[in-house]
């Protein structure tokens, strides 16, 4: 062999591939979300992350592959579909919603789980602490505690004045709502403001909430509520009372009035979680986050049509007005 030959050869090896830089087989990431995949949240919220997780350097059908499952707010089908995401052995879990949670954490201590749109990690026990969460789960909350009282200072702002409220949620999937109803009445004492309960658990009792005689209504995060919104607003818009809700979703849909926290920010301060995470961090030694950004948004059509008043004040805060 010559000179040249040999040259060509040497350039032939090394041109190959090594074992080094060869193609990484791909990341399994399994997503459980509390709502429908073909609903409208739904499908903006796997966008979103599909689009976070790239900008980390994760590609959805190259390096990365996800399972995506969807509860349509169905608690049994929760369960069963965390079942499914567990036996597929991913290499990370990314929760949203408090049903998920629940129903992922019961079937692993070991594949890493970060939640998004979580209230109360801590209360539930998903977490030991927000510096130090502990064990395979992290995440970012959806819940501030000046909140709920937010919620109800709104309602108080409207013109014809309301005076009593009620607080919309189902107990059985709002474990959380006792720490709310406590800022609710805390708030209700300096608004000078009656609030009493009323849990909601079926379409009848949705129904009944048109023939409430409050002077409005405030709704609690829940998935219930998200997955049951037709519903309620159909019997709110009955009522013909004004209402505040945790989600701008209502307010898209015929709602009057929502301040809550960016859920598309928490997912995607969540897709950096989860780069962290496939990149060698432990859960336990990344901080649960509470939320950072807020909207405000204002349905005047609604207004219109239930003969309320917003304030300029309020309407000057707004993120958010439709008109």
């Amino acid at each position: 062999m010559n000179r040249r030959e040999v040259l060509g050869l040497v350039g032939m090896i090394a041109a190959l591939p090594s074992p080094a830089l060869a193609q990484q087989p791909a990341r399994r990431l399994g997503v459980l979300s509390v709502t429908a995949a073909d609903d409208a949240i739904g499908q903006t919220r796997s966008a979103i992350l599909v689009e976070a997780l790239a900008a980390h350097g994760w590609k959805e059908h190259d390096n990365l592959r996800i399972d995506w499952r969807s509860g349509a707010g169905d608690r049994a089908r929760i369960a069963g579909l965390a079942e499914e995401l567990i036996a597929l052995k991913p290499d990370i879990l990314l929760a949203i919603g408090t049903p998920s949670v629940e129903e992922l954490r019961r079937r692993t201590a070991t594949i890493p789980i970060v939640f998004a749109v979580v209230t109360d990690p801590v209360s539930q026990g998903f977490v030991e602490n927000l510096a130090h969460p502990g064990g395979n789960i992290t995440g970012f909350t959806d819940y501030d505690g000046p909140l709920a009282g937010k919620w109800l200072e709104m309602l108080t702002q409207v013109t014809p004045k309301v005076s009593r409220v009620c607080v919309v949620y189902n107990p059985a999937t709002a474990p959380f709502a006792g720490l709310m109803l406590r800022t609710i009445e805390e708030a209700a004492r300096t608004l000078h403001v009656t609030v009493e309960t009323a849990p909601v658990h079926d379409a009848a009792s949705i129904a009944a909430l048109a023939s409430r005689k409050v002077g409005g209504l405030l709704i609690l995060p829940d998935f219930y509520t998200m997955a049951n919104r037709a519903h309620l607003l159909a019997a709110i818009a009955e009522a013909r009372v004004p209402a505040v809700f945790w989600s701008r979703t209502f307010v898209d849909e015929g709602g009057l009035m929502s301040y809550s926290t960016d859920s598309a920010e928490q997912l995607r301060r969540a897709a950096n979680y989860i780069d962290r995470i496939l990149k060698g961090a432990r859960p336990a030694d990344l901080p649960v986050q509470n939320p950072t950004k807020f909207e405000l948004a204002v349905n005047l059509k609604t207004a219109k049509a239930l003969g309320v008043t917003i304030p300029p004040s309020l309407l000057a805060t707004a993120n958010d007005v439709i008109e």
